[in-house]
């Protein structure tokens, strides 16, 4: 019997959570089933391009492997959107529909410009000509449009990461197109949540669907390369992440500030880019911390600096399934996270990690709580180590693979 022909679909391919948990899940397909596996990147632009795995066929013709979220990077990605814009008409199609949907945003004080382009953007992409056994929509907006509405397959399912409606989504922005798959992966318990009262007649094919991550390729990525060269032998603290709002990088420095009043050695090390980068950088400034808080930018292989680091912290105002988190306790790092949803599944408070309130001042307590008591420190690093997930939720997308 013919492989089956399946089709995943994806916004960017930047260094984001999705992006990384999907190359994960390719090549956990690939070792499981036999399968012919297409990928197409709506925006045609992502650094991590070059690591989608050999046996992906990328739809692409010309993939552009620029940074997202570089300076460059945004040019170019503001390139490709307006060209997609212009193409088949698209936003002049959707005129009417963006406009009644900027309107409802103001409404509801959420103003969120992407999501009221992503319709325009995936009608002025070119469907594939071919027909699919099962088409993955691997995120929400313009690849979720692009599966329901372009691509033909038997069946069709959809991802998705964030909390749904703090993320400035809803049915109305949608056109409803979720009624057109057959199965909704949400990545957490809250997501699936927060998701449903939108869609609530869906519930018997809205499923958890914990995303992927490779444990031994972390381990091993850990051990290649270099890691820290600036010889400070105080409290190392890490992050990942895209220097966005949402990730609260802002009460990071503040809570940085408290520590260095306390007289606390510690360093601070952000590894991500994004828009927020030149706010943040006057907030460091300003806060005399350009000797504590450093925006390290986007490397390939952020794994050396996680290994040589002692606490990771999470700050974010929401997230879907935070895979930076479950990257750094399987180093052994203790995480410190922050009430928020989709990060609170991920870590056992005084097992693994500590669970504080989102503020600066809370983060900073449970910091120092880990620096003075380095029992705790080794105690919680040793339990984020012998974490251990289960990637049995693969089961579900296998049985549509083979239904």
């Amino acid at each position: 019997m013919a492989s089956k022909k399946i089709l995943f679909v994806i916004n960017t391919m930047g260094q984001g959570g999705a992006e990384v948990a999907l190359l994960a899940l390719l090549n956990e397909l690939h070792r499981r089933i036999d399968c012919r596996i297409d990928l197409y990147i709506i925006m045609d632009q992502g650094e991590l391009i070059d690591s989608i795995p050999p046996h992906v066929n990328l739809l692409n013709k010309k993939a552009d492997k620029t940074d997202v979220l570089s300076k460059s990077g945004r040019i170019r990605l503001y390139r490709h959107t307006c060209a997609k814009l212009i193409s088949r008409f698209s936003l002049a199609r959707n005129l009417p529909y963006t406009i009644k949907n900027y309107r409802k945003m103001r409404r509801d004080g959420n103003v969120i410009p992407k999501n009221l382009l992503w319709k325009a953007v995936s009608d002025g992409s070119k469907p594939p000509c071919e027909k699919y056994d099962l088409a993955i929509a691997y995120i929400e907006g313009a690849s979720t449009y692009f599966v329901a509405d372009k691509v033909n397959a038997d069946v069709k399912a959809a991802f998705i990461h964030t909390d749904y409606r703090m993320a400035g989504y809803n049915r109305e922005l949608d056109h409803g197109c979720y009624s057109r798959f057959q199965a909704i992966y949400c990545v957490s318990q809250e997501v699936k949540n927060s998701f449903l009262p939108e869609y609530p007649e869906l519930k018997d094919c809205v499923h958890v669907f914990r995303n992927i991550i490779d444990t031994d390729s972390i381990i091993e990525k850990s051990k290649a390369g270099s890691g820290f060269d600036d010889g400070f032998d105080g409290t190392r603290i890490i992050s990942l992440g895209r220097l966005v709002k949402l990730k609260a990088f802002d009460t990071a420095i503040e809570a940085t500030r408290i520590l260095k009043e306390r007289g606390h050695r510690i360093r601070w090390y952000v590894f991500g880019e994004g828009e927020e980068r030149a706010n943040l950088e006057n907030q460091i400034k300003s806060c005399g911390l350009e000797n504590e808080f450093f925006l390290c930018g986007t490397v390939r292989n952020p794994f050396p600096y996680l290994r040589e680091s002692q606490i990771y912290v999470q700050c974010s105002k929401f997230e879907g399934y935070s895979i930076a988190v479950r990257e750094a306790k399987v180093l052994g790092l203790p995480a410190v996270i922050s009430h928020s949803v989709g990060i609170r599944d991920l870590v056992t408070d005084g097992k693994d990690g500590l669970c504080v309130d989102a503020d600066a001042s809370s983060i900073a307590d449970g910091i120092e709580r880990l620096i003075n008591n380095p029992g705790l420190l080794k105690k919680l690093g040793e339990g984020a180590a012998k974490s251990f997930w289960e990637h049995e939720d693969i089961l579900q997308l296998l049985q549509l693979i083979k239904n």
